[in-house]
């Protein structure tokens, strides 16, 4: 048990953050391929809806989508700083035993590492799945709609009740702004994992400080 008591947990916590950047990839490619095979087809494939999807483009530049990246890179930025500059140059760090020892800190180091574990597992294991067949199905239809003579010919005799680009239009922008939607929950979920990884980090650094190393 001599090499559990010798652990040193402000190094393994680096190694974890790394192992949890793997492993959030490794668990998304499938769908990172998914959403890059149909980006790269849009402009060939779909090239009057790619026109049309460029008109929102400025759904996705949002404050919603700004600040939790700024702040996710602003707290990875601020641990490795700290972490490099603080820790680099000395072997020291805050072990196992030693932190036994603290009974002070040890529900604050263990509480945040248990919610900072599970927040990373739920997030690991709850992946949306893209139906890229489904999708396709989708941007062909509009597309259709988008070029096809009979749009302006159904726009005609329906004296402009029934107007296809139109529609194809608002369900456009619509979908793009649930997507918008989506994509400012998951960097707000990913802004509330660094926070959640961040907090542990300071529990051990602060832990380690007071207690003279």
């Amino acid at each position: 048990m001599d090499w559990l008591f010798s652990l040193k947990l402000i190094r393994l916590f680096d190694f974890y953050l790394a192992l949890a950047v793997l492993v959030s990839t490794v668990v998304r490619v499938r769908q990172y391929r998914t959403i890059l095979r149909v980006v790269r087809a849009v402009p060939s494939r779909w090239p009057q809806l790619f026109v049309l999807v460029r008109q929102y483009r400025h759904l996705f530049l949002t404050w919603g989508t700004v600040l939790p990246l700024a702040a996710t890179l602003g707290l990875w930025l601020g641990h490795t700083l700290f972490r490099r500059l603080v820790l680099s140059a000395t072997d020291d760090d805050l072990r196992v035993g030693r932190l036994l020892e603290l009974w002070v800190a040890l529900p604050f180091v263990l509480v945040a590492g248990v919610a900072m574990l599970g927040f990373d597992l739920f997030g690991a294991f709850s992946v949306a799945v893209i139906d890229q067949t489904e999708l396709e199905k989708y941007f062909d239809q509009a597309e259709y709609w988008l070029r096809s003579w009979t749009a302006p010919v159904v726009r005609f005799f329906t004296l402009g009740y029934v107007n296809p680009r139109q529609m194809v239009a608002v369900e456009v922008q619509s979908a793009l702004l649930n997507a918008s939607q989506v994509l400012n929950s998951s960097l707000w979920w990913m802004s509330i994992q660094t926070t959640l990884r961040l907090l542990f980090g300071l529990s051990l650094w602060l832990t380690y400080a007071f207690s003279g190393g």
